[in-house]
């Protein structure tokens, strides 16, 4: 890659985070602490604030730089004896838009839903997935829509002949998977920075300029990632990963006017220990943590066990029969390697339980 311009502050020290970053934040949270043990509840969780300075030389002169702001917040929250469990976490670039006192509300409240135990068997259950769930599955989702993978007949995104599925109809939703270097809240590195070539990365691409890439267009898988090389392979246009995903599209609904909308059914915290079964159909099992709750007639009547679910995100899109309002969240799963995501709940008619868990 040439012919870009140098950053302005290539030779400048790396930017870094100090503890004036939760000057506001960790009064709030110390009150969020006394009211919850007040109220006869355990907070635990960490918070997190880095900066990521990137520079970027190569040998035909490009000196690039980017620098990448990352604040995550989790909390769990736990009844004095530990039988009951509630999860929430928040991504944040300043930790100036994270509430405290509203997790710790939210925590509360999930945690007297728990109060009443239903045990309920395996099976396929109306299920409404929070922001968070969805963001791990479709993360994963991401991960694995390889052009080149694709092409060779070795995924979900596959057909035969070495033709993918580009094109095809993905979900009856007018849903669109994007990423975009420029997302307002969700801002990532603007150019390609590969630390090695694999897949569809390439070093020799390092620098190369990132922009707003759909990967499925109202409901229609409209890209999958490449390299410059492996495009040229697969005859498809240049189109690198970008550090971000929103899903978009949907309704206005938040989460609680879906759970008010639904007859019966499940409502889920997040997903634990997620790992792919089958690259063919992109199968994956895991686990739900955390609080899995009951739904009926609108309200939420006590906490089930958890489960272990198989099921594949490509899947899910094509079963979903509602989206709801998109919002900043945090991936429970992935939030170590991946926090810049926007995500709707989802609801799926036919979540598959496919066994049920033991643990909290």
């Amino acid at each position: 890659v040439t012919g870009t311009a140098a950053s302005p502050d290539f030779t400048e020290a790396p930017v870094e985070t100090s503890s004036a970053v939760f000057a506001e934040f960790a009064p709030a949270l110390g009150e969020a602490f006394a009211r919850a043990r007040a109220g006869g509840r355990e907070l635990y969780g960490f918070a997190n604030h880095e900066f990521v300075s990137s520079y970027l030389g190569t040998s035909t002169g490009l000196r690039l730089r980017h620098d990448q702001p990352n604040g995550t917040l989790e909390l769990n929250a736990k009844s004095p004896d530990r039988t009951r469990s509630a999860w929430a976490g928040r991504a944040t670039r300043d930790f100036k838009d994270v509430d405290p006192a509203a997790l710790d509300a939210e925590l509360a409240r999930r945690l007297g839903w728990a109060e009443r135990r239903i045990d309920l068997p395996a099976g396929r259950y109306e299920t409404l997935l929070p922001p968070t769930a969805v963001a791990d599955l479709l993360i994963y989702q991401l991960w694995q829509s390889s052009a080149r993978d694709a092409a060779e007949g070795r995924t979900v995104f596959s057909k035969p002949g070495g033709a993918t599925r580009l094109g095809e109809r993905i979900t009856e939703l007018p849903l669109t998977l994007r990423s975009d270097p420029h997302e307002p809240g969700l801002e990532s590195a603007p150019f390609v920075l590969a630390h090695a070539s694999g897949g569809d990365a390439s070093v020799f691409d390092n620098g190369l300029p990132l922009s707003a890439t759909e990967w499925i267009r109202a409901g229609e898988l409209a890209h999958l990632a490449t390299s410059r090389h492996s495009a040229e392979l697969t005859g498809l246009p240049v189109t690198p990963a970008v550090d971000n995903l929103v899903l978009d599209g949907g309704g206005e609904r938040t989460l609680d006017e879906m759970v008010a909308a639904t007859e019966r059914g499940l409502l889920l915290t997040c997903l634990w220990y997620i790992r792919e079964v089958d690259p063919a159909t992109l199968l994956l099992t895991g686990l739900t943590r955390d609080g899995v709750y009951l739904v009926e007639n609108g309200e939420v009547v006590g906490e089930v066990n958890n489960f272990r679910f198989n099921e594949s995100p490509v899947d899910l899109l094509g079963r979903a029969t509602e989206a709801g309002r998109t919002e900043k969240t945090l991936p429970r799963e992935w939030g170590d390697y991946f926090t810049r995501a926007a995500m709707p709940a989802l609801r799926v008619p036919d979540f598959n339980m496919s066994s049920v868990s033991p643990g909290v």
